[in-house]
């Protein structure tokens, strides 16, 4: 997905510039968050994770007091993966277990996720199992890989458009 797309289109994209792979924690990227949110009216908002960042934003989602619009997230995944050089840091975001049904309460209406048949890192059955959490539908992609820029994806059409219909149908509420 490319921010300046939403930008056109009259969305304010907000993109924190996390600490990573030195620095990497869950604390540090809640600063890192905040920082970047801070200069923010209040308005409808809609969290975007990709990786070790839908992890991210479950964890925002969690420790808010009010919910969020939408919640879109794509190879994401819960826990360790087996894998070393990601496991060690990645560890403080999974150190005690998410509060479900909290997250469920204030994740907002539009909620989706986005997994490749075949990526290299997450296993598909563990964005399903996100994806169940959440009660959220999961679209897998073939040949998708990691749904980065290593597998083709230097853009993301479908959260693009979910982030757009999540915009309409908010603005549609909120006229009506």
């Amino acid at each position: 997905m490319a921010p300046a797309e939403l930008e056109n289109q009259g969305v304010e994209v907000v993109r924190p510039r996390f600490p990573t792979p030195q620095g990497q924690s869950l604390e540090a990227w809640f600063e890192a968050y905040d920082h970047a949110a801070a200069s923010l009216l209040p308005a409808p908002t809609i969290l975007v994770g990709h990786s070790q960042g839908a992890a991210m934003a479950l964890r925002l989602v969690e420790r808010a007091a009010a919910p969020f619009n939408g919640l879109f997230l794509a190879a994401g995944f819960i826990g360790a993966l087996g894998l070393p050089d990601y496991d060690a840091i990645n560890a403080s975001f999974f150190a005690k277990p998410f509060a479900w049904a909290g997250i469920r309460e204030r994740k907002g209406s539009a909620c989706r996720c986005w997994a490749g048949d075949d990526d290299p890192y997450v296993p598909l059955l563990r964005s399903k199992e996100m994806a169940d959490h959440l009660h959220a539908p999961l679209e897998v992609i073939s040949g998708g890989g990691h749904l980065n820029s290593e597998t083709g994806f230097n853009t993301f059409p479908q959260i693009r458009d979910a982030i757009l219909a999540a915009r309409g149908s908010i603005a549609g509420r909120s006229s009506s």
